[in-house]
């Protein structure tokens, strides 16, 4: 830097000194080039001392201000130089207005304001003593640019109180509007805010973080900070900072995807993000939480076998001879094991683990860790010496199991400060998964399902919500792809069947009478419609629960999807289209679906007018059909331009309508006729 500063300022420098000679030789406005001249020589005096502060100096003002510096003195020149002309015709030639003079004299001072600024504002905080350092003549007319000019200074050379207040500051400017954002990014904050968040002081490095989230907001501005090594910065902070710096990391990568380069996300994977991110997220939510194996007790296994045994059984109660059934069988153990070993206390404030979720995460994790049997028969040996070494196997896993990071006193955070870190972690894998197989791969493949469910049973609203939307994104992406849908939800695991009972608890307490947030229920219900090929044929009770959010008094956009997702259950697509049409009809769907199609809004219409024809396609001879009149309703709407737009509604109409019609007649009692 020092060596290209001083070959910036050389020539404005030689400039100067060319200046001051030529004005020493006038012959004619003497009085003038005398003013000039000594102008001049404080400017290159100021100039010799930036060249010599060589690294000390801000890059991006100090090129601006040398470029306007050196074309005052170009135009100082040509001016004294006409002064020096001889004899009466010369003179004549070169006239000289004396408002020239006086404009020159203007533009000298302000070079000079502007080196001045230069040095002050390039100096060591504790050198200026507090002074305020204005504005420099150069940014009059933008003055924002000077006050960014300030604070990035600020940035390199600042103590690290001041440091975090012009974060701070810039955190402010960037909020006001995109240019100022723009600007900061083109004046170099980028690296300085980096470094901070590197190297600062806590609160220091959430004000650095905080503007670089707020900073990208264009795949431009995005794929600069990558450029920039964010993606390093960030890996190094989630592994090792504070939990709130931390928060605020996992919620810039979320702005930082949202806004970015969909290669955005790849770096972030590159950088094992995904995998500390679901650290943090299972962090007091499941008791362990690495993808890689850690052998559990016979006993877990057992609870494991029993819960299975549990998944399978049509029943969840005592018969009525008494019979204990799978339920209250995990029940009674997880009793005994309460009686010998105390549970940990639920990261979310519940005190009494012996809930059926509290089952799912014992087992799942039995399930994904347990050793299995050997050729030989000597499993109890391996057992015992498992159980020898227990200690020592545990404190050498504690750091991979974590994926890396340091859990060194994080377990005396404030709560709200966890629930906040659960939350913005996942809103960052809730944005990083939306359309990455490989990421979505990454996240199915490590606890964050386990977790997801634990989140949603118990989380904070915020909590529950983002968790809401990290599943959609998930399952939307194994929808498209066969082989994550196969691997990561299979009706067989329980990591999955966790996550589908509480999707399906959620979407079961709303209906017309509920008070439901939609803003929660929406993405559940997304969910399991992106699930819907995954279910069995006996797996029918999601079917009941969906066909209620048809019904008038629910809102148009949860009935929207309410439709949407059982299109995915009934469309030609899925394999048991005709088992699920069926059991659509059963739960009274084909009435809640007519009235939506008559009197809902215009997107309502259109899904339900969809599932409508699919299931009369489907199930042409239903007598429920029969009886709301379906093949009038179909046919009313085949006539209605604004519900026959896409051709493909209108060709689904026509197949539908042509089989309703080998089974049924035209109603008498239509609503329109």
């Amino acid at each position: 830097m020092a060596d290209l500063v001083k070959q910036i300022l050389a020539n404005p420098i030689q400039l100067a000194d060319q200046v001051k000679k030529a004005a020493e030789e006038a012959s004619s406005f003497k009085q003038e080039c005398s003013e000039i001249k000594s102008k001049t020589e404080k400017l290159a005096g100021l100039l010799r001392q930036a060249a010599r502060a060589g690294n000390d100096l801000y890059e991006r003002p100090t090129r601006r201000i040398v470029e306007d510096t050196e074309q005052v003195l170009a135009k100082a020149l040509s001016l004294v130089l006409k002064c020096r002309s001889h004899g009466l015709m010369k003179r004549v030639l070169a006239i000289i207005p004396a408002a020239a003079f006086r404009k020159m004299s203007s533009q000298l001072e302000n070079s000079i304001g502007d080196v001045s600024w230069l040095l002050r504002v390039s100096a060591p905080a504790e050198d200026r003593g507090g002074e305020y350092l204005g504005l420099p003549p150069i940014a009059a007319n933008e003055p924002i640019l000077g006050l960014i000019w300030e604070q990035i200074a600020t940035l390199h050379t600042g103590s690290q109180e001041d440091r975090s207040d012009a974060a701070n500051s810039l955190v402010s400017l960037a909020r006001d509007n995109d240019r100022n954002g723009k600007l900061i990014i083109e004046e170099g904050g980028v690296g300085p805010l980096l470094k901070l968040a590197k190297e600062g002081k806590e609160e220091g490095q959430e004000n650095a973080v905080r503007a670089i989230g707020i900073l990208g907001r264009d795949p431009e501005s995005v794929e600069h900070m990558l450029h920039a090594g964010v993606c390093g910065v960030f890996q190094k902070i989630l592994k090792e900072g504070a939990m709130k710096v931390q928060a605020e990391v996992a919620w810039a990568v979320a702005e930082l995807v949202a806004h970015g380069h969909p290669k955005c996300q790849d770096v972030f994977f590159q950088h094992n993000v995904i995998r500390l991110l679901v650290s943090h997220l299972a962090f007091e939510t499941v008791q362990e939480h690495s993808k890689y194996a850690i052998a559990t007790s016979n006993k877990a296994t057992s609870i494991h076998a029993i819960v299975m045994a549990n998944n399978n059984s049509s029943s969840n109660s005592k018969t009525a001879n008494g019979t204990v059934t799978g339920d209250d069988a995990v029940n009674n153990l997880n009793q005994d094991e309460e009686s010998t070993h105390p549970q940990p206390q639920h990261p979310l404030g519940n005190r009494n683990p012996a809930t059926q979720m509290h089952n799912v995460v014992t087992t799942t994790m039995a399930l994904k860790n347990s050793p299995g049997p050997t050729e030989n028969g000597n499993n109890k040996q391996q057992n015992s010496n498992h159980n020898n070494s227990n200690h020592h196997h545990r404190r050498q896993q504690s750091h991979s199991m974590s994926g890396g990071v340091n859990l060194k006193g994080r377990e005396f955070e404030d709560p709200a400060t966890k629930a906040h870190m659960k939350a913005m972690a996942a809103q960052a894998l809730w944005r990083l998964a939306r359309g990455n197989s490989a990421i979505c791969r990454s996240i199915t493949e490590s606890r964050a399902l386990l977790c997801f469910a634990v989140l949603l049973d118990k989380g904070p609203e915020e909590v529950r919500f983002n968790s809401a939307m990290a599943l959609m994104e998930v399952t939307a992406v194994a929808e498209k792809d066969a082989d994550l849908r196969r691997s990561a939800f299979k009706p067989s695991s329980p990591a999955c069947k966790a996550v589908v009972d509480q999707l399906l608890r959620i979407i079961e307490k709303a209906g017309p009478d509920s008070d439901s947030d939609p803003d929660l229920l929406i993405p559940c219900v997304k969910s399991i419609g992106n699930l819907a090929r995954t279910f069995r044929t006996t797996e029918t009770r999601m079917i009941t629960p969906l066909v209620r959010l048809l019904e008038d008094d629910c809102r148009p956009e949860v009935s929207k999807e309410a439709a949407a997702a059982l299109t995915k259950f009934a469309g030609t697509n899925n394999y048991l289209h005709l088992d699920h049409s069926k059991a659509i009809i059963a739960a009274g769907g084909a009435k809640h679906l007519i009235q939506l199609v008559y009197f809902g809004e215009q997107a309502v219409q259109i899904s339900a007018l969809v599932l409508l024809a699919y299931i009369a396609k489907h199930v042409p001879d239903s007598e429920e059909l029969a009886q709301a009149e379906a093949l009038t309703v179909i046919e009313w709407a085949s006539k209605q331009s604004a519900l026959t737009q896409d051709g493909t509604v209108e060709a689904l109409l026509h197949d539908a309508r042509s089989r309703l019609e080998l089974y049924q007649s035209r109603g008498s009692r239509g609503i329109f006729h």
